[in-house]
This record gives C-alpha cells, structure tokens and sequence, in this order.
C-alpha cells in the first residue's frame, strides 16, 4: 500500500456515528486513488468469485457479490453527491475523468459470462424470500446488462455506455454553467417593484456574490417557473427572467447542451435496439412497476386532453384579470392576483410565516415525530462536506439510533439546481450499517443575520425531500441491494409525494407556520383557503408537468440513427404532436436544461411522478379516512411499505398497507379532472 493510500479516509470504513464519511479529513485528492482502489478490489473479489473450485452457491456467489466493492461503494457515495451539491472546478475534472471509468468498470462485472454463469448455477431452494428475490434479481441485472450478446455486440455496448457516461457529466456540468450565466443581473431596483426588502437584500447579496459591484442579482432554479415571476409588477422585467429561464442552454457558447442532449438521445436508442428494444423508452420502463410504454401512454393520453383543456379555460381567466393576451412570462403573476382576490390567498404575503429552521424542525421533524416517534438532534461536533451543511442523529422511540440526517438547504454556484436525496451509507442487517441520508434543496442564501423565509413551494419541497430521506432511513432489510430507494424509479416518487400531505394538517402547519418576528400564528382560516385553492392553476400545473414528461418520451422513442439536427424544431414538434399547444404553458423542463433525463436517470422516467401520484393520492385518502397523523397510522405505514424498501415487489408492498390495489379517483379529484 502507498502511502497515500494508507492515509486515505475511503480505504476502511468510517469510525463515526452510523459510519459518516469523515468529511473533516476527506480531500480532493483522495478521491482518484480511493476509485482506483475500488475499481482493483472489487474486480479481484469477482475473480475470487469466478474461480472458486467449489460449486456455486448463494453464499459464494450471491453473498460474495453483494459484499464485493466497499471501497468502491464508499468513495462512489461521497463523490457523486459533492459532484452535485458543490461541484468546483477540481471536482467536476475528477468527473470527467471517474464517469467513464465507472461505466467501464461495471460493464467489466456485469458482462463477466463465468460470473453470470455461476450466478444461474446458484440453487434458490431453501432460501428465505428476500434471499430468493436477490437471486432473481442479480440474474435480470445481468441480462439488462448485456451479457447475452456476442463478443461484437459487447465491445460496442461498452463504447457507447462510455460515451453516454461522458456526455450525461458534460451536460450536467454544462447546465450547472448555463443557469449561472442566464441569471439576470438588475441595476434599477425599481424594475424589481414587487419583492420584498428580503429578496431584494439576498439579490444583492447574489449579486456581489457572483462578482457584480452593485446591482441585484436574480438567480434561477432549474424548474422553468421562477418564483419571482409571480410577484414582479414590471413586466418587462418578467419577461426578461422568464427568456432567461427558458433559453439557457439553448444559446451559442460554451453552455449549448442541445447538441448533448440530441447526441445521448441517438446513442441511447442505438443501445436499446443492441439490447433488442424497439426504443429507449421501453427498455427504460420494463423493469418499471409500469406494466409498458403502452400503458404509460394509455394513462397519460387523456389527463393530457382534460388538462390542455383546463389550462386553457385559466389561460381565458388570466387574460380578462390582466386585460391583455397572457404570454408565458403573465401567468405566475396574474395567477396569484386571482389566488388573492377570489381566495384570499396572497403566497407571497405568507414568507414570514414560512421560516426555514421552524418549517424544518417545528413541522418536518414535528410531523415525523408524531406519525413515527421519532427524535431529532442536531449534531454540532459532526462536520458536514460545506460550511452550510447541518447533521442530525435520527432515534425511534425507544431511544434507538435509527441514522443520520443530512441537510443542505442553499444554492450556491457549484451546486446543480434542483432539489435531491441521496445516500452516504444505506441501511443493512448484512452489513450491520445504519442509513445516512442528504437532502439537498437550493434556497437563496439571506445575507448574514437575516431569516431564511421559504416561498410555499420549498415549503412543499421540503417535505417532499423529507419524505425521500425516510423511505431511506426506515429501511429494515437484509442486502444492501434492496435498502431504502433503491426501488424501482416509478415508485420512489411515492413515498416523497405522501410526505407532502402533513404540510397544511392543523396540528402540524400551527406548530411551524409562526411569524418569524411575531411569533403569531397564520391568520385564521389560511389553511382553509390555501386548501381551496389548491384546484386553481391545476390546468397550469398539470399541463407543464405533462409537457416535461411527454417530451422526455418524445426524446427516448426515436429510431437507432442519426442525432436530431434542430432539436429546437424537435421538442416543438413533439408537444404539437402530444396535444401541448399552450405556448403560455412551457415544459417544467425544456431540452436545454432537462437534467432529470439527460444527467439525472430518469430518461423515459419523467412519467414517474404522476404514476406514483397514484398510489400518493389514494395513501392520502386512507390516512384520512383513518384518521389521519396518529402513531398507528404512520407504524403501519412504515412497517408494511417504507421499510420494505425493494425487498419485497412494491405493489405487493402497496396492497399490503391499504389492503387492495390503488384506485385512480384520488387523484383525478386532486387533479380537478374528474
């Protein structure tokens, strides 16, 4: 061993509660020779495997699998999240350099033949039953794999997992680059009539931040909609954010992703049909809790029609509230004019009410406590990987340690938009491991001394994440290949989208929704109107999701062949052909900065969210009908479903909790499209 290995933090596992990456003593160059390492012993541990004497076993070759590459698995966890949450220069090389190689690497395990050999050999009677499902699924994860293929279709399988591996780091370092330089930088803070004092003092603070000498700077999130379009009063202003928003990506330079995106798209359909898949699309989704693509699109077709519809009987409201025809960067604003004069609902008015620590701890924590009996206290000696990053030790009510939570809440310029959960360690009896878990949200930063007042959506999206991290720290199975989200993609969604459900409860929303000054709670009957309100802008709501998801379909049903010339002309065409023709109503996500499918794993897998929706809005109307935030309630919850992780099939999981299969009309309601 060097001694540079023998220093290196990743090469032994960590002495820390639950194992927490000693992020204190991690630097940046410890992480190419701790791939390195990893990469050489995991490929030794499969050699030990493939030349064992003896006749395959599930201890020496199932087991032996599952055990293999723990230096692998512990740099990998702690370098894909840095490379996402605070991707400097000398990380985002490192990438560059470390996508590819992992790529190869596990085409060099997953194409083994003696490996996958041995791995059917493996007799499965007398096995419990997750051990039986490890089998099982090893072997599919084979032959999704590719190991079937002659040696000619592998070595071509292998160049383009390669290439796909460099261009998804490209474009999402790309991405990251482009919103940077699209945020609009404003001299006059009378074109930003409208925010608050704030707002107006974190733009600035953005502004300096970014390297302007004066001025306010206003930085986009990754999503299309920016929450100031919904408050500036200076339309010119509006439009300038929402061109902002919607063209990033999409210019000349450095930042142009389009050609990436076009480029994946081919490769990926060529990889598909090497595979024997007539599309991207569909070899995505077989191993989905969706049945097909067919029956993706059979669900889609008509919440597609019923929401065009609806959006575009609003898009006829808004222009009568503004007097004039409502182009895209008018729909936010005139949106909350109507939430505030017919519902009494002003979102913007409500930020004081919405501070981070007492939406977190007050209402995020408090909600967990009472469903689950959980206790939270935040570790003040544990050093986070960035200044701004907080821990807390997670316990159940018996004083247990159930793993570490993880929070990072602010936007910073090496930080990739968006809002995430991810794992430094997962939950297994196996291994004896405990789960430690990082949200990642990206909240302006106020400047020193000021509140960090949320909008209601991070509001909503810390709730979302929350319900992500306990999907992973409930976790209660024996192979870490089956621990927490590591769900089919479908199907992770729901638990997160449940979650949501406890942020206007009255028990929780009067616990965390206080004044930041006052300490008054919100005016009486804002939950009530917030509630009735939630139907308007759902024609909206809907129909931009919609746009996402059936451009992510459009993308990964093409034809082996060459990369689409204008992909421009490519993602117009294809929400014409989808029956998206609001232009006031753009994709969440367009092309030019679509991370989920192009950098994020979900390529044909935007559907996700509305196919878990499902299962979230039928799990919402059982907890009403049963009462709602009890300890009964959310035990069951966590013992038939959130612990069960993939060890069990997850719809199986699902009727086990309700005790039938999910029924649609929850969400339709939800949805006004009943």
């Amino acid at each position: 061993m060097t001694e540079e290995n023998s220093v290196n933090p990743f090469l032994k596992a960590s002495t820390l509660p639950c194992q927490l990456p000693d992020f204190a003593a991690i630097a940046v160059e410890h992480y190419l020779p701790a791939f390195e390492a990893g990469f050489a012993q995991q490929l030794a541990e499969v050699q030990a495997i493939t030349a064992c004497a003896e006749a395959a076993t599930f201890a020496n070759t199932v087991l032996a699998m599952e055990r293999s590459g723990a230096v692998l698995t512990r740099v990998a966890n702690v370098f894909f999240n840095i490379a996402s949450s605070d991707g400097t220069p000398a990380i985002q090389a490192i990438e560059a350099q470390v996508a590819p190689r992992l790529s190869e690497h596990d085409d060099t395990v997953l194409l083994n033949a003696a490996l996958f050999e041995r791995m059917m050999a493996v007799p499965t009677e007398g096995l419990d039953e997750e051990s039986t499902r490890l089998v099982t699924e090893y072997r599919k994860s084979f032959t999704r794999a590719g190991v079937g293929l002659d040696p000619a279709g592998q070595e071509r399988l292998r160049e383009l997992n390669g290439q796909l591996s460099s261009l998804s780091t490209e474009f999402s370092q790309k991405v990251t680059q482009a919103g940077n330089e699209a945020a609009v930088h404003v001299q006059d803070p009378a074109e930003l009539d409208g925010l608050s004092a704030d707002d107006l003092a974190t733009a600035a603070a953005a502004a300096r931040a970014a390297g302007h000498a004066d001025g306010y700077l206003l930085t986009l999130i990754l999503p299309t909609a920016q929450p100031a379009l919904e408050v500036l009063t200076n339309r010119e202003t509006r439009r300038k954010l929402h061109l902002a928003s919607v063209s990033r990506g999409s210019g000349d330079g450095a930042s142009n992703v389009l050609s990436l995106a076009a480029t994946m798209a081919s490769l990926r359909a060529e990889k598909a049909a090497l595979l024997g898949f007539e599309s991207e699309a569909a070899r995505s989704i077989e191993p989905q809790t969706a049945p097909s693509l067919d029956a993706v699109h059979a669900m889609l077709s008509p919440i597609t029609a019923a929401a065009v519809r609806n959006a575009g009987a609003e898009a006829e409201k808004l222009a009568a509230t503004a007097g004039h025809t409502i182009e895209a960067w008018d729909w936010a604003y005139y949106s909350e004019q109507i939430r505030r004069d017919e519902y009494g609902v002003d979102l913007a008015a409500l930020r004081p009410w919405f501070e981070l620590g007492s939406v977190l701890e007050n209402g995020v924590f408090y909600a967990a406590s009472k469903l689950y009996g959980l206790a939270f206290a935040e570790r003040h000696d544990l050093t986070g990987y960035h200044p701004d990053v907080r821990i807390w030790e997670v316990s159940n009510a018996d004083g247990s340690t159930l793993g570490l939570f993880v929070g990072d809440f602010y936007t910073r310029e090496t930080k990739r938009g968006g809002a995430w959960m991810n794992s430094f360690d997962e939950q297994s009896t196996l291994e004896g491991t405990h789960a430690v878990v990082v949200n990642n949200l990206n909240i302006p930063k106020p400047p020193a001394g000021e509140p960090t007042l949320l909008t209601f959506d991070e509001v909503v999206t810390c709730f979302h994440e929350f319900g992500h991290a306990l999907h992973g720290l409930f976790s209660s199975v024996t192979y870490p290949k089956f621990s927490g989200t590591n769900v089919p993609r479908d199907f992770v969604e729901y638990p997160s989208q449940v979650n949501e459900m406890w942020i206007l409860w009255p028990e929780v929303l009067g616990n965390y929704a206080k004044h930041y000054r006052t300490g008054e709670p919100l005016p009486v009957g804002t939950a009530e109107k917030l509630a009735d309100a939630s139907l308007w802008g759902q024609g909206f709501a809907t129909t931009e999701y919609l746009g996402a998801t059936l451009l992510d379909l459009a993308w990964h049903e093409l034809a082996p062949g060459a990369p689409v010339q204008d992909p421009l002309a490519f993602e117009a065409a294809a929400l014409a052909a989808a029956g998206i023709n609001l232009p006031a109503v753009p994709p969440r996500y367009r092309t030019g900065y679509f991370n989920h499918i192009f950098a994020g794993g979900y390529a044909a897998g935007y559907y996700s969210y509305i196919w878990s929706e499902v299962l979230d809005a039928d799990t919402v109307a059982w907890f009403k009908a049963n009462g709602g935030l009890s300890r009964s309630n959310g035990d069951h919850f966590r013992n038939t479903l959130l612990s069960r992780g993939f060890a069990i099939d997850p719809l199986r999981a699902f009727h086990d909790f309700a005790g039938r299969d999910a029924d649609t009309a929850p969400l339709l309601a939800r949805r006004g499209l009943v």
